[in-house]
């Protein structure tokens, strides 16, 4: 990981916070904790910083930017996804891109219709409620929209099934294998190719 050049930020009440280095060297842990359904959460990477506070700071407000903001954050659970038709929207995240349903979380208990996804061992949560943002006038391409980014090992096989099924996408402008689609509802999806 290559150093930051040093920059300076303006915070409030006219505080100065300078970044003098990054490590070039970071401290790679594993996150082990393993989800009730048995799956590991996988890497994680930390880095630390070496900072100066500047200004008008009382030293409570200095301590508190130079001390680890810790509530014991793990990973992503679910990410929602607004749908209009819960059986059009299962169609496509069960038919075609094969993601099953987790029976364990509570689809009875909310005042609106829905299905919990698995993915890995995070979850889609599709929730059949009236879809705030406009249907038409989003981006051709879904990575310049709000969109949701799951992480597979083959975009060619995706592109293969989608292609199939005759659903529009596009790739990575990048050149990165990564594969951009939309749902039924048009929220935007974007598939990222990792190495596991």
């Amino acid at each position: 990981m290559a150093s930051l050049l040093s920059s300076t930020i303006a915070v409030p009440l006219q505080h100065k916070v300078t970044y003098s280095s990054f490590y070039t060297k970071p401290t790679l842990g594993i996150n082990q904790t393993i989800a009730r359904n048995g799956r590991c959460h996988g890497l994680w990477l930390k880095t630390k910083a070496k900072m100066s506070v500047e200004g008008n700071v009382t030293e409570k407000e200095s301590a508190s930017v130079n001390e680890k903001i810790d509530y014991g954050l793990v990973s992503i659970h679910h990410v929602g996804i607004l749908c209009e038709n819960l059986e059009r929207s299962l169609d496509f995240y069960q038919n075609i891109l094969g993601l099953e349903i987790n029976e364990a979380r509570p689809h009875d208990k909310l005042p609106y219709r829905g299905a919990w996804l698995w993915i890995g061992s995070e979850m889609i949560h599709l929730m059949e409620l009236p879809n705030p943002d406009p249907l038409t006038g989003r981006p051709e391409h879904g990575g310049r929209d709000r969109h949701t980014c799951i992480a597979i090992r083959d975009v060619s096989k995706l592109k293969a099934i989608l292609d199939s099924a005759g659903i529009p996408y596009t790739l990575s402008r990048s050149g990165r294998p990564a594969i951009f689609t939309r749902d039924p509802d048009e929220n935007a999806l974007e598939f990222t190719q990792i190495d596991a």
